[in-house]
């Protein structure tokens, strides 16, 4: 467990709705933002990009499925810049675009039977991935939490 990579996880998850650049945060961190990064691929198996995305898709899941909301409000709301960009990286994912996830939540039967074990495949690994990082966050002792939370 590395003290940095706590404290980029819990930047990450107070600022996940905000722009956040591998620039920015070595800046805040006072490290080389190669480091950083080769750092926390190497603690968490995911890239900083890829944990920021993730954890932003995984956010917006429940709105897609309880909402009427444009995909567009919903992509914005969530951190992301652009709709195209947004059900991009849902698609990358989740394995299908935020419309067949949504009627995958509905029980929507034009959804195929492929895209429904796409969907719960990638959901599982999705949930066990940022529950690993989760995990690995809450493994350090409250005493460090409270002193990490004042960067």
């Amino acid at each position: 467990m590395d003290n940095l990579i706590i404290k980029v996880l819990e930047y990450i998850d107070n600022n996940i709705y905000k722009k956040i650049t591998i620039d920015e945060l070595s800046r805040i961190f006072y490290f080389n933002k190669d480091y950083i990064m080769r750092k926390f691929k190497k603690e968490l198996g995911i890239t900083i990009i890829d944990y920021i995305n993730k954890r932003r898709i995984y956010n917006s899941l429940e709105e897609i499925r309880t909402t009427d909301d444009m995909i567009l409000k919903v992509s914005i709301k969530h951190g992301f810049l652009s709709q195209e960009y947004f059900t991009e990286t849902f698609t990358k994912i989740i394995g299908v675009n935020p419309l067949t996830f949504k009627k995958f939540t509905k029980l929507n039967t034009s959804i195929s039977y492929e895209e429904i074990e796409i969907i719960r495949k990638n959901l599982t690994e999705l949930k066990y991935q940022l529950k690993k990082i989760d995990n690995y966050k809450q493994s350090i002792p409250q005493e460090t939490v409270k002193k990490l939370s004042k960067y």
